[in-house]
């Protein structure tokens, strides 16, 4: 068997998977690449063998167990706190506790404030300056006062909340740094789920608490759904406004026609299928994928990236098509850890994006697309700054 240099997660074209992903789908669709640490790892790339992988529990996301790919310390064991690091039975029943939190409905009667949370923070933009970077503007703003919200942080703290939270993203905060912002809102999580303990409301903390769920594991579940709601949708936002200013036909066809748009939100999920490292997992048996045996004990990845330009699956897969109609991508996953927010982050951009688009008619790049700073390695893909004028 042929093996390759290690596989890399860079992105050197902002608009496409990297290169190499694309050359083992097309010729090697299950194939044992060089990894970390002189490891070896299975690259899956089609669309059916992805969906097959993370849909098949025998394909394990403990992350303590020696081998897994994001093991980095852990002892087996170890007790887990976090929804992505968990197996069945555990899984199961973690997982069945908070679903109820994100369904289509509870989302959709979040519209009202959410919409208040992005036209407020399109006031604030406007009133500055006619330059500013949207990243700091608008794209890590919303989704973390979003999450503030979901979570029952008091307004007080909401500054608090969203600097850490910003602190704990930024490329120019140092691993120091990152570490501390991190320790500082699991430490406040930590004191929000007390408080919830004594004095319930009406939020997602109190009522986990209330469904029996243990209150360390709601640390985690807080921390998780700051860093998997905030940073995931903020790169999002920042990704579709770049697209629809550096394409203006594209933007030009959500003017036209504003019903395009949660059809173009469900494409641009699929064109930039940001999490990098969602599809890591390890075979606990030897499982046949795509016609290939994976052996119990091998790394596997499972690339969603090139799982959703797969050409058997969407036609034409690099060309941005709003009126494509494919729900069936897997930029949020699929099976067991099919991500929990995938409702609330749609609406997120909807409103972000039809506000943008409605609000700020002027708004143009500040710079010339070659020269914003993509985050070429992951773990979730996005932009560092936006340069944006009106």
């Amino acid at each position: 068997m042929t093996t390759t240099p290690n596989l890399s997660t860079r992105r050197v074209d902002p608009y496409n998977p990297p290169a190499e992903h694309a050359r083992l789908q097309e010729e090697q669709p299950v194939s044992q690449v060089g990894w970390r640490d002189d490891r070896k790892i299975w690259a899956v790339t089609k669309h059916a063998d992805v969906r097959a992988v993370l849909s098949d529990a025998r394909f394990s996301s403990d992350r303590s167990l020696p081998g897994h790919p994001t093991n980095i310390g852990y002892a087996p064991g170890d007790k887990l706190k976090q929804l992505i690091e968990m197996d069945p039975p555990e899984h199961t029943t973690a997982r069945g506790r908070v679903m109820g939190e994100f369904t289509v409905k509870k989302v959709a009667a979040m519209r009202p404030w959410i919409t208040k949370i992005v036209e407020e923070a399109i006031d604030m933009m406007l009133q500055g300056p006619s330059e500013t970077d949207f990243v700091v503007a608008l794209s890590l703003p919303v989704p973390s006062m979003v999450i503030a919200e979901l979570l029952g942080v008091p307004y007080d703290d909401h500054d608090f909340f969203q600097e850490n939270s910003a602190a704990f993203v930024d490329q120019h905060t140092t691993p120091v740094e990152k570490a501390a912002a991190m320790g500082r809102l699991r430490s406040y999580i930590a004191d929000l789920v007390n408080s919830r303990i004594e004095a319930p409301g009406n939020d997602i903390l109190s009522r986990q608490l209330s469904a029996g769920a243990d209150p360390q594991d709601l640390v985690g579940l807080g921390f998780l759904l700051l860093i998997a709601g905030h940073e995931t949708t903020a790169n999002m936002i920042s990704l579709c406004v770049a697209t629809l200013l550096d394409k203006p036909e594209l933007l030009q066809q959500l003017r036209d026609d504003p019903d395009l748009m949660p059809g173009a939100v469900e494409e641009l999920l699929r064109y930039f299928t940001i999490a990098e490292i969602g599809g890591l997992r390890l075979a606990t048996a030897d499982i046949e994928v795509g016609g290939t045996l994976i052996h119990a004990g091998d790394a596997v990845f499972a690339l969603s990236n090139t799982a959703n330009r797969d050409p058997e699956v969407f036609p034409e897969p690099n060309r941005i098509d709003f009126t494509r109609g494919a729900r069936n991508h897997v930029a949020f996953g699929f099976g067991p850890h099919q991500c929990l927010g995938q409702n609330l982050a749609r609406l997120e951009l909807e409103i972000v994006l039809s506000a943008v688009i409605r609000r700020i008619p002027a708004l143009r790049l500040a710079v010339p697309f070659a020269e914003i700073p993509f985050k070429e390695y992951g773990p979730n893909y996005g932009i560092y700054k936006l340069p944006v004028a009106w």
